[in-house]
């Protein structure tokens, strides 16, 4: 493709601080299958020897845009302003794709018309690319706005494909660093700014959410973006429902409880992975008892959580032995909430 071409897809790479990894991420996007793409580097007020590492490609289809500061919402925002495709990908800096990763997405949105938004399931890696052995497996067909709301089958940043029409349909006008701009992840928020947007999408909008069943993003899990600190994460989910609740009391009424139970559970398992024993047995006593309905419909799952938030008080090397017979057994069909 010609630098000066139209793009059918722009990729949008928000950066912070990455020196570690955005050199995988950017070689995964520049060796997709499918070429008729741009990619938007985001450098988000960057410290460290992330721009230097992205300086050294020299495909014309690369695009470096800086800024201040303005968190990961705002550096999206920034790359989707400057975005020329019909469609944009959204990479986190950490993480990587499949190959064919844009081939089966936009041959997923070009066969189904009234897919506003693709995604796929992700596999985990650790802080070096190993997999891990567990992934998001969601649901992929027949989405509700309840689906999107209680369970985000969406699950993570790096695995949306989503249509330009889609995006300006759902854009908010905000004033940020004095500027007024158009806004589609909310940048107020620090956190969950991937869920409230889909749920603003669902309700507000007749596209539908739709996922391949092949797994397409590697999604990298470290114990430094396992946050201590669930309080801020919750606040931030309840934030974040705040900002479409008005508009839409009746569906948050019936199905808020739910969500938050959802919620929960998903801190839960969060907080084990980040060895904090008692904070994933008080989030999973807390998510069942606000909404006994997470058992009944997803049973495995939920007792899966509990069990292993009362294993955590095991002897370390005991609990080391059952998770990785779990792993070897249970493993793959893992996710992360």
């Amino acid at each position: 493709m010609e630098a000066k071409s139209i793009p059918v897809v722009s990729v949008v790479i928000p950066m912070y601080n990455v020196e570690k990894y955005i050199e995988q991420s950017v070689n995964s996007v520049l060796n997709q299958s499918y070429h008729h793409f741009e990619l938007i580097l985001v450098d988000d007020g960057c410290v460290d020897n992330t721009l230097d590492i992205v300086n050294t490609f020299t495909d014309p289809r690369i695009k470096i845009v800086r800024q201040v500061n303005r968190g990961l919402s705002g550096a999206r925002n920034t790359g989707i302003e400057s975005a020329r495709g019909i469609y944009i990908a959204l990479l986190d800096a950490d993480d990587y794709w499949a190959t064919d990763k844009l081939a089966k997405h936009i041959q997923h949105l070009s066969m189904n018309p009234k897919v506003g938004v693709s995604y796929c399931p992700s596999l985990f890696i650790d802080e070096e690319g190993a997999l891990l052995g567990v992934g998001q497996f969601p649901k992929l067909k027949n989405i509700t706005k309840q689906h999107i709301f209680c369970r985000n089958p969406v699950g993570n940043g790096s695995s949306p494909v989503i249509r330009r029409a889609v995006l300006s349909e759902i854009g908010r006008f905000g004033i940020n660093k004095d500027k007024y701009r158009k806004m589609y992840f909310d940048e107020s928020l620090r956190q969950s700014e991937d869920i409230e947007l889909w749920t603003r999408i669902a309700l507000n909008t007749k596209w539908q959410f739709e996922g391949v069943s092949t797994p397409l993003t590697y999604y990298r899990v470290n114990d430094s973006g396992l946050s201590a600190d669930v309080d801020k994460q919750f606040a931030s989910w309840q934030h974040a429902v705040m900002l479409n609740q008005a508009s839409h009391s009746t569906f948050f009424k019936q199905f808020y409880s739910l969500a938050k139970a959802y919620q929960l559970r998903y801190l839960a398992r969060r907080s084990i992975q980040s060895k904090s024993k008692v904070t994933a047995f008080k989030l999973i006593h807390q998510a069942i008892y606000c909404n006994y309905r997470i058992i009944l419909q997803e049973p495995s799952r939920t007792f899966m959580t509990l069990c292993c938030a009362w294993l955590k008080f095991l002897p370390s090397k005991l609990y080391s032995r059952i998770e990785k017979f779990a792993m070897l057994n249970f493993g793959n069909s893992s996710v992360k909430q």
